[in-house]
């Protein structure tokens, strides 16, 4: 006797290869990819430095446009994401993050990453240096 008493309807049922559908509770910000950007300007290397030219951090502006009242601004308005202030260092937060959960370290890293979470900030180990980044 036939242990199959049914009729196989495979056929009609679509292989969906798409990722698992996320809940509506779900942030936004998690559907899209994260960019990574280094937070602070860096010194360029030995062998790019004679081709590169250091600008005026400040313009010269028109004496027509000095009459309207339009002045050189001589500050930029971006916040240096060094001003941030954690009570350890970038190097003990990264290593405090893999301590164990009984640990105080572990703790003090978890507030300090809160706290980079907060201002939209990251730390990522780039050949072996501990870097803040910028979480878009």
């Amino acid at each position: 006797m036939n242990g199959k008493n049914f009729t196989s309807i495979d056929y009609l049922l679509k292989k969906s290869t798409a990722a698992v559908s996320l809940p509506k509770e779900v942030e936004p910000t998690l559907l899209k990819k994260v960019e990574i950007k280094e937070a602070v300007e860096h010194e360029p290397d030995r062998e790019v430095a004679p081709y590169l030219q250091r600008r005026a951090e400040t313009i010269t502006l028109p004496p027509d446009l000095k009459k309207i009242g339009l002045q050189a601004s001589t500050t930029s308005r971006f916040s240096g994401f060094q001003n941030i202030k954690l009570p350890i260092s970038d190097d003990k937060v990264v290593s405090g993050s893999h301590a164990p959960i009984t640990s105080s370290l572990r703790w003090l890293a978890t507030l300090a990453l809160y706290i980079l979470w907060q201002a939209h900030l990251g730390l990522k180990t780039i050949h072996g240096k501990v870097v803040r980044v910028i979480r878009r």
